[in-house]
């Protein structure tokens, strides 16, 4: 289900998870088209008032981007750049996400958008992350100095082990979510596959 564009219509579809059907959306001379599990519309691109882009990742799949769009006078659009292929099986659907938002990003600054842009967490959630994150350093440095003194090597091992696996794994989130404001021809890369 990869983007597709026929004339001057882009689309995008994803299944958000096993059981329904698929989300679908189409960029067309009007706006935002969207079918969504039975329902429908259209959003004309100066009606966007808000688009969010974060870096999402899940066990199933580690390389997942979400954009939530949002309309004025309500109204709310996720879209995922992963989509249920088998129970066990998330498929990637890089290409097609990353061309369908740098497409919408375009036609909404043609059309003359006003709508606010924002990348990664919000600055509220990014600061309390951080801060626990800072509390554990704290913690895992206790361990480690602990560890030394006693002079238990397979303690010290296991804590640069997992400190070293932790900031693996976490590093990335914490980097492309950081909060920031784009503009239209800036779309951050960061949180585009």
């Amino acid at each position: 289900m990869p983007g597709a564009e026929a004339g001057s219509t882009t689309s995008y579809a994803y299944k958000a998870s096993l059981i329904g059907s698929a989300h679908r959306f189409e960029l067309t001379e009007q706006g935002l088209s969207w079918h969504i599990a039975g329902r429908s519309g259209l959003w004309r691109y100066d009606e966007i008032s808000a688009i969010r882009l974060s870096f999402r990742p899940v066990s199933m799949q580690q390389h997942r981007f979400r954009a939530d769009i949002s309309r004025a006078g309500g109204g709310r659009i996720a879209i995922l750049s992963t989509s249920w292929q088998t129970a066990a099986l998330m498929a990637p659907q890089d290409s097609g996400f990353r061309d369908f938002l740098i497409e919408l990003h375009a036609r909404m600054a043609k059309a003359g958008s006003r709508a606010e842009l924002t990348a990664g967490l919000g600055r509220k959630t990014y600061g309390v992350m951080l801060a626990f994150l800072a509390a554990l350093a704290v913690a895992m440095a206790g361990l480690l100095i602990r560890a030394l003194l006693t002079g238990e090597l397979a303690g010290v091992l296991f804590v640069l082990g997992f400190a070293a696996l932790f900031a693996w794994q976490v590093g990335g989130f914490v980097r492309r979510n950081r909060p920031q404001s784009y503009s239209f021809d800036r779309v951050p890369k960061a949180l585009l596959p």
